[in-house]
């Protein structure tokens, strides 16, 4: 006992986490108890570390063979995911598979069997059809956002991946919604079933819902006072296709607005980039799809706004996710045309924001980034690169910011007044012996 609690100690030490919150001991008391468990919580509560932790208390490290495997809906939902693991520092491998990563890197890293695997259904579908994955020694199962995993076009790969996997006695499924019904093929009979959703009481001083009325069906130019208003606070504007996401944050940019945008049509560095730079204070306004909706580990986001209204429920839920997180505050804003009526399924009280006609532009943001063509696959990381900017680049630590290492580049926040200079100065410099393109990110 005493050892397994200075194990746990650890992980939570190297998470800087003082303590577990409920739902997180609820969960693993419940999975301690049963093979099946059914985890209902709100997005941003914890739910990941709900879940890996009673995975890693089953984990042998003196099996060398694959033992846990967690499918997710989005890659950026299996980057969080081995992010947090890689974070508690057990020594166990880990390894993430997705489109968008070449399939080469992936097979090299499961040559040797990581101890676990977390990746979207059709990439994990693809290893396993090409014998990549030991299926056989695989015991642990977990859904993560299990409800959009299981929606149309998921659906036929889950059922697949799940019937390759006969060794497995423990299942773990979560959600954010009571949406969907779980399909008898993912085999969670007797499941213990844990709801944290939060109830109408628990929201009402955290999320704020009102609405915008526009004068015409074109709400560009409203969108562009309203953001104006609110000022240089992190928002999020959802459309609903790529097409509205690439014009509106075109039209913006060309009214001032400093933005990034972000859909499933980018290649994944390009994903990386706008996310990075929105995290970091390089744009405080991320244009998106319902992409953004899941998955997206974004602290201290104040607004959401509904560009276009959202289609069901659950996607209304799962955009105001992305605020009012944990104990933080948030407001969702409903952005109306004259043909445009609420919803039915929206049944907040929406108070109506009447947006002034002229507002300042928001204050430019202070930061700018860099992309580094190294990463963890060049023995590069968070160190080296402070290192380097501090010696080479002459900056003090106050004008490096956020740093996000990937496999083979880097994302790194500088001080935008000091980002010609330092370009000059790193020029013909070398990280780690070796010469590596460094530029503005694109």
């Amino acid at each position: 006992m005493q050892e397994n609690n200075l194990w746990f100690n650890t992980i939570l030490s190297n998470l800087k986490i003082e303590a577990l919150n409920e739902m997180q001991q609820a969960s693993i008391a419940a999975n301690d108890q049963h093979n099946n468990v059914l985890l209902l919580s709100a997005t941003g509560s914890g739910k990941t570390l709900a879940f890996l932790l009673p995975i890693i208390q089953r984990l042998d490290a003196a099996n060398k063979q694959t033992q846990a495997l967690i499918i997710v809906p989005s890659r950026e939902l299996a980057q969080q995911i081995e992010e947090v693991f890689k974070q508690m520092g057990t020594g166990l491998k880990i390894t993430s598979c997705y489109g968008g990563h070449k399939r080469e890197t992936e097979e090299n890293n499961l040559i040797q069997p990581p101890a676990l695997i977390v990746g979207t259904p059709g990439r994990l579908a693809d290893h396993i059809r090409r014998g990549n994955i030991t299926v056989n020694s695989i015991t642990t199962l977990v859904l993560d956002e299990f409800d959009k995993s299981l929606e149309l076009g998921f659906q036929e790969e889950v059922s697949f991946i799940v019937g390759s996997l006969p060794s497995v006695n423990k299942r773990i499924l979560t959600s954010a919604t009571e949406a969907v019904e779980i399909p008898h093929f993912i085999g969670l009979t007797d499941a213990a079933r844990l709801n944290y959703l939060p109830t109408e009481k628990d929201t009402t001083n955290k999320l704020i819902v009102q609405k915008v009325l526009a004068p015409e069906s074109d709400k560009v130019d409203t969108l562009f006072k309203l953001i104006c208003y609110l000022g240089n606070r992190s928002t999020i504007v959802f459309c609903n296709h790529r097409e509205s996401v690439n014009r509106t944050s075109d039209l913006l940019a060309k009214k001032g607005i400093t933005n990034e945008f972000y859909h499933g049509a980018l290649e994944q560095q390009e994903r990386d980039s706008a996310l990075c730079k929105f995290r970091n204070g390089t744009a405080n306004v991320l244009i998106t799809t319902d992409l953004a909706s899941r998955g997206l580990d974004i602290p201290n986001i104040r607004f959401i706004i509904h560009y276009h209204l959202p289609a069901t429920e659950d996607v209304y839920v799962h955009r105001n996710g992305r605020t009012a997180r944990m104990d933080a505050s948030g407001t969702a804003i409903l952005l109306l045309s004259p043909a445009e009526t609420m919803p039915a399924f929206i049944t907040d009280e929406v108070s109506e924001l009447v947006v002034p006609a002229n507002s300042p532009l928001p204050e430019k943001p202070k930061w700018s980034t860099l992309f580094i063509a190294a990463g963890k696959k060049d023995k590069v990381n968070k160190i080296d690169i402070v290192g380097f900017l501090g010696n080479k680049g002459q900056l003090n630590k106050d004008d490096i910011g956020l740093i996000e290492v990937k496999d083979f580049f880097s994302f790194v926040a500088i001080r935008k007044n000091k980002v010609g200079e330092t370009l000059q100065l790193i020029r013909d410099q070398k990280i780690k012996n070796k010469k590596v393109k460094i530029e503005i990110a694109k």
